[in-house]
């Protein structure tokens, strides 16, 4: 068998990098579909399922935003805005279960 050698230094580095890296702008997309859910008051998780109307629509209205402000283009700003959408509706079938 071969004898690996580990560096205790090189380690973190590589543990660090090896971590996936966060959307820019995916806590400002995770608010603004936060306060579409509270301003339509249109739930993303009710009845038991997810709505995915619901679902979409506020993330479209949140990537228009986020396309603005950051100047990427709409499939990245959609990318970005659809991951926070389903993260705050998997949160309401979450926090309806409890």
């Amino acid at each position: 068998m071969p004898h690996r050698t580990v560096s205790w230094n090189t380690l973190p580095r590589s543990l660090h990098d090896s971590r996936p890296a966060v959307a820019p702008g995916l806590l400002s997309a995770k608010a603004r579909i936060d306060m579409t859910v509270r301003t339509t008051r249109r739930p993303l998780f009710a009845a038991g399922q997810f709505d995915r109307g619901a679902i979409m629509s506020a993330a479209a209205s949140a990537a228009r935003a986020h396309q603005e402000r950051f100047g990427c283009t709409w499939a990245e700003a959609m990318s970005v805005c659809l991951t926070a959408a389903w993260r705050a509706a998997k949160m309401a079938r979450h926090m309806a279960a409890h």
